[in-house]
C-alpha cells in the first residue's frame, strides 16, 4: 500500500513539475508571436507610408523597321546573322515599342527617381500614381553611366518619399523593395542588405551596388529600396538571374550617389564627372612586396596622363594611393566613384606611398572628358594580342577578301587567346559585343562594354564560315 501511494506521489510530483514548466513555456511562446506581430505591423506601417510615393511608368517609343528587320532570337530582337545574309529589302515601317517600370516621388513639385534604362530615350513618359491620377511626364535628364534618371510631373497634393543615408546601412539590416514587377502595382517584397559595395558587377560604368535578398523582378527597376525608418535608401535596378525571375540576388543604386546626380540632372540637365588623370589598378600582393608596401591596401597608380592634374600635382606612376580625404581607398573602383563625385575644381588630399614613405600630395580635380574616360578602353586591343584596321580596298586585295563590313585584323600575338582560337591576319571581324562594327573608331567604342565585364564576344568571319569566339582581357 505504502508503495503504491509512493509510486502515486512520485506520478503527481512529475505531472505538477510538467505542468510547471509548461507555464514560462506557454508564456515565452506569446511573447515571440506578440514580437512577431508588432514586427509585421511595424512593416506594414512602414508600406503605407511609402507605397503611396511610389509610380508606375509607362513608355512608348517610335521605332523603324527596315530591311534588316530579323526575327526573334536569343540574342535579341535581330538575328545576328542578317547583316551578311542576303535578302530582298523591305519597306521601312514605323512601329510603337512599349515598356514600363517604377519610380518614385521625391518632391512635391513633381520631381521622380527612376533608371536611365527605364525611360531612355522614349517619345511619351506616362506616369499613373498610387490615387489612380495619370500624368505626362517629361524627361529632365538622365546619367547612362550610372543608370539613374529624372522625370517630371506637375500636379498638386503628391505624396513624397524621404530619402535617407545609404552610407549609415549595414549588412544584415531589413529592407524593403516597392515597385510594379511585371505590371502588378503596389507590390512589396522585405529581405535584408546581403551586400554592400558591388563595383564589378559589370552592368553599369559607376556601380557601387547595395546587394539585397528582397525579391526584385523586370518591372521593379526604378522603385525604391526602404529601411524601416520608411527612408528610400536605394533604386532597385537590376537582379542576376538565369530564368529572368529572382533567385534572391538583386542590386539597388546607393541614394547617396544617385541624390548627386539626381542634383546634377535637375540643375544643369548632364553630369559632369570628376578626374585625376590616372590609370590605376588592383595592388596585389606580388606588387605590394615588390613595392615594398606592408599590405594590399589601396591602389596602384600605373600611367599618368600627360597634362593632368595628377601630373601637375607631382603623382607618379609606381604610387600607391592609401587615402582620398581621410577615407581608405578599398580598390580601384571605389576611387573611381568617389573621384567622379567630386566637383571640377575641388582639392583633395591624396595619402601616397612611395619608395618606402607615405606622403600627402593635394590635387585639383579635373573634369572628365571622353578622350579620358575612353583611353582605358583603347587599350582593350592590345590586352587580346589584337591588331585591327578598317577594311579598305588595299586590304580586301592583299587579304582577298569580299564586300563584307567589319574591321579586319593585320597581327595576332602569337602567345594570345585570340591567337589560341585561331584568329590570323586576314580574319573579319563583323561585331564585338553584338553590335556590329564598319571601322576600327566602332570597334574601340564597343570595346568599352568589356572594361567591366573583362570578356569580349566577337563575330569572326574566316573565308565563307562565320563563328563567335568569346575572348577573355589578358
Amino acid at each position: 500500500m505504502n508503495a503504491k501511494i509512493k509510486r502515486s506521489g512520485i506520478t503527481l510530483l512529475i505531472v505538477l513539475a510538467f505542468l510547471f514548466t509548461m507555464v514560462p513555456t506557454a508564456s515565452a511562446h506569446e511573447d515571440e508571436l506578440t514580437s512577431l506581430q508588432q514586427t509585421s505591423k511595424a512593416f506594414s506601417s512602414v508600406a503605407k507610408k511609402a507605397v503611396p510615393a511610389v509610380v508606375f511608368i509607362k513608355v512608348e517609343k517610335s521605332v523603324e523597321t527596315g530591311s534588316m528587320a530579323g526575327s526573334n532570337t536569343p540574342f535579341g530582337n535581330s538575328d545576328p546573322f542578317d547583316f551578311f545574309r542576303e535578302r530582298e529589302p523591305r519597306t521601312p515601317r514605323e512601329r510603337r515599342q512599349m515598356g514600363q517600370g517604377s519610380g518614385f516621388i521625391i518632391s512635391d513639385d513633381g520631381y521622380i527617381v527612376t533608371n536611365n534604362h527605364v525611360v531612355g530615350d522614349a517619345d511619351v513618359i506616362t506616369v499613373k500614381v498610387n490615387d489612380g491620377r495619370e500624368f505626362t511626364a517629361r524627361k529632365i535628364g538622365s546619367d547612362e553611366k550610372s543608370d539613374v534618371a529624372v522625370i517630371k510631373i506637375d500636379g498638386e497634393n503628391l505624396p513624397t518619399l524621404p530619402l535617407g543615408d545609404s552610407d549609415a546601412l549595414d549588412v544584415g539590416e531589413w529592407v524593403i523593395a516597392i515597385g510594379n514587377p511585371f505590371g502588378l502595382a503596389e507590390t512589396l517584397t522585405f529581405g535584408i542588405v546581403s551586400a554592400k559595395g558591388r563595383r564589378t558587377v559589370g552592368i553599369n560604368d559607376y556601380e557601387d551596388f547595395i546587394q539585397t535578398d528582397a525579391a526584385i523582378n523586370p518591372g521593379n527597376s526604378g522603385g525604391p529600396l526602404i529601411n524601416l525608418e520608411g527612408e528610400a535608401i536605394g533604386i532597385n535596378t537590376a537582379i542576376f538571374s538565369s530564368s529572368g525571375g529572382s533567385v534572391g540576388i538583386g542590386f539597388a543604386i546607393p541614394i547617396n550617389m544617385a541624390k548627386n546626380i539626381k542634383d546634377q540632372l535637375v540643375k544643369d540637365g548632364k553630369v559632369t564627372r570628376g578626374q585625376l588623370g590616372v590609370m590605376i589598378g588592383e595592388l596585389t600582393q606580388d606588387l605590394a612586396d615588390y613595392f615594398g608596401a606592408d599590405s594590399t591596401k589601396g591602389v596602384l597608380v600605373s600611367d599618368i596622363l600627360k597634362d593632368s592634374p595628377a601630373e601637375k600635382a607631382g603623382l607618379e606612376a609606381g604610387d600607391i594611393i592609401l587615402k582620398i580625404d581621410g577615407r581608405d581607398v578599398e580598390g580601384t573602383g571605389q576611387l573611381r566613384n568617389t573621384v567622379a563625385m567630386v566637383a571640377p575644381g575641388t582639392k583633395v588630399q591624396l595619402l601616397v606611398y612611395r619608395d618606402g614613405k607615405e606622403k600627402t600630395v593635394t590635387v585639383g580635380i579635373g573634369e572628365l572628358s571622353e578622350t579620358v574616360a575612353n583611353k582605358e578602353a583603347s587599350e582593350l586591343p592590345k590586352k587580346l594580342g589584337l591588331t585591327v584596321q578598317d577594311l579598305t580596298e588595299d586590304m580586301r586585295q592583299y587579304y582577298s577578301l569580299g564586300s563584307d563590313e567589319g574591321v579586319v585584323v593585320s597581327g595576332v600575338d602569337s602567345d594570345s587567346r585570340a591567337f589560341a582560337t585561331g584568329i590570323r591576319p586576314g580574319t573579319i571581324i563583323l561585331s564585338v559585343n553584338r553590335n556590329k562594327v564598319a571601322s576600327t573608331k566602332e570597334f574601340g567604342e564597343a570595346l568599352q562594354a568589356s572594361v567591366k565585364t573583362k570578356k569580349v564576344l566577337l563575330l569572326i568571319k574566316e573565308q565563307r564560315y562565320t563563328r563567335f569566339v568569346v575572348l577573355p582581357l589578358e
